[in-house]
């Protein structure tokens, strides 16, 4: 299980999702191990979990292991030199990793919608040791909603109905696009088009990326809800929720103890203290 892979360290992390096979490739691994998530998070102490995690204004940095699928259903067209697109670029994680595997000769460009969000991913792979990238301009942050290709990779962080057919215009030829296809359950497909320009579509995995979205919001604030019933009860009191609102958040604490237990991490104690304010409030 993905889940499962949530590492103590950036080290860690890549460790645990090229035992469970998500990471087949020494590329990938080498290229995320120079990225590190921290750098990228609004909150460095979940940087190695194996969720997504909201950055702000309604966005989302995808979970490390979709990170790593995009990336390797990529690889082949992430060649020395190549030029990508990633649309959504968000906290600019995935284009530090793109920037990468196409190497110093190679040329990614992020679309991010949000100038707040473009801004701040910039600040990120500055952070990260990439400010010389930026400054040649072998990493373009920009803000918008696209960019004239063509692009011999293109990726999309954010689902779509249907494949723009823009998209597919700037798609070079012998190049690949991985885009989730859907509304409400996608599918993660490949768009390739060969080199007499023939366009072909695959789907190669299901997603849910409006439910893990949803999912990454709702951890990601009770991850932090124990402190605020210890600190300061009046900021968030169970009192404010129906009871069978606070089963259900005790029934997910359970389970994300569980899987972060895994990794040695010692969230038994802030579990134990939800599950008691709830009694004690009822």
């Amino acid at each position: 299980m993905a889940w499962r892979c949530s590492g103590n360290t950036n080290k860690q992390l890549i460790a645990n999702m090229s035992a469970a096979n998500i990471i087949s490739s020494e590329e990938v691994a080498k290229a995320m191990a120079k990225v590190d998530r921290a750098n990228y998070v609004r909150h460095q102490s979940l940087a190695y979990e194996d969720t997504p995690q909201t950055i702000g204004f309604g966005a989302t940095i995808s979970a490390p292991h979709m990170h790593a699928y995009a990336a390797s259903h990529l690889l082949t067209h992430l060649r020395a030199g190549a030029r990508v697109l990633d649309i959504g670029s968000g906290s600019g994680y995935l284009a530090a990793v793109f920037h990468h595997l196409v190497g110093p000769t190679g040329t990614v460009v992020g679309i991010e919608h949000v100038g707040e969000l473009a801004k701040w991913s910039i600040e990120n792979l500055r952070r990260d040791g990439l400010g010389k990238a930026l400054d040649d301009g072998r990493i373009v942050i920009v803000t918008g909603d696209g960019r004239e290709g063509p692009y011999d990779a293109i990726h999309v962080g954010a689902a779509a109905p249907t494949v723009p057919p823009k998209l597919i215009e700037q798609l070079a030829r012998s190049g690949r696009m991985f885009i989730p296809v859907g509304t409400y359950i996608q599918n993660i497909q490949h768009i390739d088009k060969d080199a007499d320009g023939k366009v072909t579509r695959k789907e190669v995995m299901g997603v849910s990326l409006l439910l893990l979205d949803f999912l990454a919001q709702l951890r990601y604030v009770f991850t932090l809800a124990p402190f605020h019933f210890i600190c300061s009860p009046s900021i968030f009191s169970p009192r404010s929720l129906p009871r069978g609102w606070i089963m259900l958040l005790s029934v997910m604490w359970l389970w994300e103890c569980r899987q972060r237990l895994g990794n040695g991490n010692t969230y038994r104690k802030w579990a134990t203290l939800m599950i008691f304010e709830c009694c004690a409030t009822y």
